[in-house]
C-alpha cells in the first residue's frame, strides 16, 4: 500500500478540466468555491472550519474570540482611496466584524521582492501602521521574507486578526431564515471599479475612489440596535454581492430575492460598469457589509447603519425566501426576473 493510498490523497478537483491554477480560482466565484469545498475544506476538516465563516469562532473560557487571516496581492499597490497597507488592515478587521467581533490585535507578514524601492515600502508600512492605530488594534507580531527579483511582484502582505465577540451575538451564514431582510450598507462596486480605472488608465468625469474602510464601529452600532436579530453578516469582497449572497443561500439552503431598483449604486460606478460591460453585482467591495436581519428588526437595523458615516446610503435590497433554495433571483427595474449566479470566471483579478 502506498503512502498516497493510506492518506487518500487523490485530488478531488477535476484535473482534466483544470490541470493548473488559473486566476479565476482566486476570484471569489465558482472556481474559488470549488477549490475550497473540494480541496481545502476536506483536507483541513474540523468543526470550526465547517461553518465557512469570514473567520473562526473560538471559545476561550467563558468568552468567544474571532480569528481571521487574509493575504493581499493587489495591483496597483497604490490606488484612489487607499493602498495595500491600509487595505490589509481594513480587510482583516472587516472579516472579524462579520463575525460580530471587535478587533483586539493584528499580525503582519511581509513578502518583499528584491528591488522594491525602500521609500515605497516605508509609505506602505506607515499606511498600515496608521490604519491599525485608527482601528485600535496594534500590530502585535509579524514576519518578513525576501524573494528573488522577479519572483514576488514587489510586495505581498498577510494579516491575521483576533477580536472579541460580545455575549448574545451569534452570526453565521447558516442562520439566514425565510422572511429575513437583506441590507447592504452603501453603494456597491466602488473598490473594484477604482482599481480598474487606475490599472487600465481610464479617465471618467468623476474620479472613482475605493470604499476601503474599517467597518467594526458600523457593525457595533448595528448589533447594539438589533443584537441577536442579526443572523448573518458578510463583506462582499472578491466576487461582489452576487458571490456573497450565493454563498449564504447555499449554506442556509434558502432562496434570496433581490430588487435591482433598491441596490445603491453611484452614477460614476454605474457609467463605468456600462462602458466596460461589467455587472456591478460581481465587482469587489472593501468597505461594505451585507446584513441579514429578522423582518421585525430590519428598520431599526437600517436606521442604525445609516447613522454611521459609512452607512448613509444603506438600503434594504431583498429578502430571504423558502422558494428556489440555494439560488439568488433578482427582479429587474422593468419587472423581469433573472438568476444571479455565482461568478464563473475572473472578472477583475488582483483587486485585494
Amino acid at each position: 500500500m502506498t503512502t498516497a493510498s493510506i492518506f487518500n490523497l487523490q485530488c478531488p478537483i477535476p484535473i482534466s478540466e483544470y490541470p493548473t491554477i488559473t486566476l479565476a480560482h482566486g476570484g471569489g466565484g465558482r472556481l474559488t468555491q470549488m477549490l475550497i469545498e473540494k480541496m481545502f475544506a476536506p483536507a483541513f476538516r474540523n468543526e470550526t472550519l465547517e461553518e465557512l465563516h469570514d473567520g473562526a469562532i473560538l471559545r476561550v473560557g467563558e468568552g468567544r474570540l474571532a480569528y481571521s487571516t487574509d493575504s493581499f496581492v493587489i495591483s496597483p499597490r497604490f490606488f484612489p482611496g487607499g493602498d495595500i497597507g491600509s487595505l490589509a488592515v481594513h480587510g482583516t478587521v472587516n472579516d472579524l466584524a462579520m463575525c460580530g467581533a471587535q478587533p483586539l490585535a493584528l499580525s503582519a507578514g511581509f513578502i518583499l521582492e528584491e528591488g522594491l524601492p525602500m521609500d515605497e515600502l516605508w509609505r506602505i508600512v506607515q499606511s498600515l501602521a496608521e490604519a491599525a492605530r485608527v482601528v485600535g488594534a496594534p500590530v502585535a507580531t509579524g514576519d518578513t521574507k525576501v524573494v528573488d527579483r522577479g519572483k514576488g511582484d514587489g510586495i505581498y502582505i498577510n494579516t491575521s486578526g483576533v477580536g472579541v465577540i460580545p455575549e448574545g451575538i451569534r452570526i453565521a451564514p447558516t442562520r439566514a431564515q425565510p422572511g429575513d431582510k437583506v441590507i447592504v450598507s452603501g453603494r456597491i462596486a466602488e473598490h473594484g471599479m477604482a482599481i480598474m480605472s487606475v490599472r487600465e488608465g481610464l479617465a471618467f468625469e468623476t474620479e472613482l475612489v475605493s470604499d476601503s474602510a474599517p467597518l467594526h464601529t458600523l457593525i457595533a452600532g448595528l448589533l447594539d440596535a438589533a443584537g441577536e436579530h442579526v443572523h448573518v453578516l458578510r463583506d462582499p469582497t472578491r466576487g461582489g454581492v452576487s458571490s456573497a449572497l450565493n454563498e449564504i443561500a447555499q449554506a442556509a439552503k434558502v432562496g434570496i430575492n433581490l430588487r435591482e431598483d433598491a441596490i445603491p449604486l453611484g452614477d460614476a460606478v454605474r457609467g463605468a460598469c456600462e462602458i466596460l460591460g461589467l455587472d456591478p453585482l460581481y465587482v469587489a467591495n472593501e468597505g461594505k457589509a451585507l446584513a441579514i436581519v429578522t423582518p421585525d428588526h430590519a428598520d431599526a437595523a437600517l436606521a442604525a447603519i445609516r447613522r454611521h458615516p459609512l452607512g448613509a446610503d444603506a438600503a434594504i435590497i431583498g429578502e430571504v425566501v423558502p422558494d428556489h433554495p440555494r439560488r439568488v433571483v433578482m427582479r429587474s427595474r422593468i419587472g423581469g426576473q433573472r438568476v444571479v449566479d455565482m461568478l464563473s470566471g475572473e472578472q477583475l483579478p488582483r483587486i485585494c
